[in-house]
């Protein structure tokens, strides 16, 4: 079981523009309903992109942000979890440990990890570093996500408990491999695209790149050219 620290945040402008974003998020200091698009009070701008039954919890490891201060100093959002948006934190678990289709008790509910994050230009934003979204996907400490398979009440004093492993051979770190290193290797791709358990976006990568043979644009998500 390892502990968590719970956090939520509410819809505001980013730094230095008037695009909306619910990337800051502050610790919870109360026991907070999880349903199946995530924790009571906690809001997305942009729900096109953002939130929903597959990415309802975001995970971001609090082991990442030593790292991170070595590389970038201690700016704002690196003083205390939530500078990445995540709704959960811990210390002990990675996407090099975690692998899509894990199960977890957090409270009451129950939760499967659906998908890693891929990072967004709001993060230049959210750090003032331009390039931030790139250096969060090159580096793999992109953090995860979770879909809700029982709601429940989940508490700031809560632990994750993981449950089950339905897919352990498939690390969220070599999903990130194959999708950002080695990015056509054929037997992976087939690999993910036949991952039930992953989202299905993730699975659709998969396949538009057997089928075209190339690397989507990733301009403008991690840059915000349009």
């Amino acid at each position: 079981m390892t502990a968590i620290t719970l956090l939520t945040g509410r819809v505001r402008n980013l730094p230095g523009c008037d695009t909306l974003s619910g990337i800051v998020k502050t610790p919870a200091g109360r026991p907070l309903l999880l349903g199946l698009e995530g924790l009571e009070g906690d809001e997305q701008a942009d729900r096109r992109v953002h939130g929903g039954v597959e990415k309802a919890l975001h995970h971001y490891p609090l082991d990442h942000y030593a790292n991170w201060r070595l590389e970038l100093g201690q700016l704002p959002p690196l003083r205390a979890p939530g500078g990445f948006g995540e709704n959960v934190s811990t210390s002990g678990l990675t996407e090099a440990t975690v692998a899509v289709g894990d199960m977890f008790r957090l409270g009451s509910a129950l939760i499967q990890v659906s998908q890693g994050r891929q990072p967004c230009w709001k993060l230049n934003r959210r750090f003032d570093v331009l390039d931030m979204a790139r250096r969060v996907q090159q580096t793999g400490r992109t953090g995860w996500y979770y879909r809700v398979l029982e709601p429940g009440v989940v508490a700031p004093t809560d632990r994750l408990d993981l449950i089950d492993r339905i897919a352990p051979d498939w690390s969220l770190h070599r999903l990130w491999h194959v999708l950002y290193v080695d990015r056509l290797n054929l037997y992976e791709l087939k690999g993910i695209a036949a991952l039930d358990v992953l989202a299905e976006g993730w699975r659709k990568h998969a396949v538009r790149r057997l089928e075209s043979g190339r690397v989507e644009d990733w301009r403008k998500r991690l840059d915000g050219i349009t």
